[in-house]
């Protein structure tokens, strides 16, 4: 009797724990995750996990746009507040170490028989010249020596810029299914075959299986590859936008009244004070904030008292973070964002998540409906058209870059370089660099450069978009009322 008493004890104790590893649906009735019940899968999301190198910048509202006397009267940055949504945020700028890594894969994989790949995404050591200076010895240098492993990299345009994020999103998502486990590690992929994140999501991409999820589906096989609904991979790096680059330069985050909307102070610099030297009572007080040229002539101070200590960039954790925690958001090279020049951009854009630059595409099919992929291993895109969007309300245009801007129903025409230097292919550059002055270094000033240009001025970091809730992982709720059992 008693061990009759036992074994129904164990199996109430089996079902009521197995249960409570099943969600069931609010609006069905059916259980989650349970093949008895169809076996359809909803992951036990805890939340975004911040990627490599990246910080989470809380989004909100601010005004965008000059903060300080438009003295070269271009009238290109008019204030206004928009809204930006959260997002994270490299760090620091990209450094010569991590694109020598980039470079390194990129010859391992392609070298052998697509050399041209590595050679196109080379760094442009010649933007160090000028016919009136001696620079021969950063063009040699600068970039392969162990002594600027931490400085930025420069001579980078912004086509190779994305194309570093793309490589960047692959490794990621490629180490996190190594370190659940699921793959291999495999340091001999060649070619076409290499682990690409959209390539491996669409089954084109096998890898070396350590073990596979378990699959549900009763009527499917025993196990089933990552999908993106499993919350394991990671949203592509990327760049940021004009609109994120400023908010998160400007990180008026630390300027709240105890926890409220209110800012205290507006800024002119990613810091308090309308200085470029550290102000507050302490052992940085009367220090230089950011690496830029002081004045005609003078890149770095007098020797024994050099004011930011280089002559041209600096190591990236050089100066003092902003309150987001992020390095050099003023000054060591001005950074590419994603976002296509035009001067009245902030007078058209929308007032959440501004940007100018989209380009709608879609994938390309075979007649089977199976996606097209190129000799790399790489599905292609192609440009959505207005036939396909006649019926949409939201957009029509598939190239949305000189919209009300450019195209033939705004009435505006940029001859580049004949009446402008303005063109679609015009990127905007974001941030002071150590060239220049101190105008320059806030957040509101705004440059622009064709994108298959380079110059030792110019660097980069990347982006990630934050996805759920725009807090982070450690929010638990809202402002929002749960019925009778949640008011006390």
């Amino acid at each position: 009797m008693n061990r009759l008493f036992q074994l129904v004890t164990l199996l109430f104790v089996v079902s009521v724990l197995s249960s409570c590893n099943k969600k069931t649906s609010e609006a069905t009735g059916w259980n989650y995750n349970d093949p008895d019940w169809g076996g359809f899968e909803v992951a036990d999301f805890k939340g975004q996990e911040t990627g490599p190198g990246l910080v989470l910048v809380e989004g909100g509202t601010f005004v965008m746009g000059n903060s300080e006397q438009d003295v070269m009267f271009e009238f290109h940055h008019v204030p206004r507040r928009v809204t930006v949504s959260s997002f994270y945020l490299d760090e620091t700028e990209v450094t010569n170490v991590h694109y020598r890594e980039y470079l390194f894969w990129l010859d391992q994989v392609f070298g052998e028989d697509y050399p041209e790949i590595k050679r196109k995404a080379l760094p442009d050591t010649l933007v160090w010249r000028d016919e009136l200076s001696y620079n021969e010895p950063f063009v040699e240098y600068y970039f392969r020596h162990p002594a600027y492993n931490d400085y930025p990299v420069v001579g980078i345009n912004w086509l190779q810029a994305n194309e570093y994020a793309k490589w960047r999103s692959d490794r990621v998502n490629e180490g996190l299914l190594i370190k659940q486990g699921i793959l291999e590690s495999n340091p001999n992929q060649l070619n076409e075959d290499h682990f690409n994140t959209d390539a491996y999501l669409l089954g084109e991409y096998e890898g070396i299986v350590k073990k596979n999820l378990k699959n549900l589906d009763p009527n499917g096989p025993e196990e089933r590859k990552v999908k993106f609904d499993d919350g394991i991979l990671q949203p592509n790096y990327r760049l940021p936008t004009e609109a994120e680059w400023e908010y998160a330069a400007l990180a008026l985050t630390g300027n709240k009244v105890n926890g409220d909307e209110a800012i205290t102070d507006r800024r002119i610099y990613p810091w308090d004070g309308a200085n470029v030297r550290f102000g507050r009572r302490s052992k940085w007080q009367g220090k230089i904030q950011a690496n830029f040229k002081r004045g005609r002539g003078d890149n770095m101070g007098v020797a024994g008292a050099l004011n930011d200590n280089a002559e041209i960039t600096a190591p990236v954790k050089t100066f003092l973070p902003n309150d987001y925690g992020l390095f050099n958001m003023a000054g060591n090279v001005s950074e590419w964002v994603l976002d296509v020049y035009r001067p009245m951009t902030s007078s058209d854009a929308e007032d959440f998540n501004p940007h100018r630059g989209n380009v709608f595409k879609t994938r390309q099919l075979n007649e089977d409906g199976s996606a097209v992929f190129d000799s790399l291993g790489r599905s292609s895109f192609r440009q959505v058209t207005e036939e396909e969007n006649i019926n949409r309300r939201n957009y029509r245009a598939g190239y949305a870059i000189d919209y009300k801007d450019g195209d033939e129903s705004s009435g505006v025409a940029y001859g580049y370089g004949i009446t402008t230097l303005i063109s679609d292919k015009s990127r905007v550059l974001k941030g002071g660099n150590w060239n220049d002055r101190a105008y320059f270094l806030s957040p509101g000033a705004r440059r622009h450069l064709e994108e298959d240009q380079a110059s030792a001025m110019v660097g980069f970091r990347c982006a990630m978009i934050r996805l759920g809730s725009p807090a982070g992982n450690s929010f638990k709720g809202g402002n929002k009322f749960k019925g009778k059992k949640g008011r006390k």
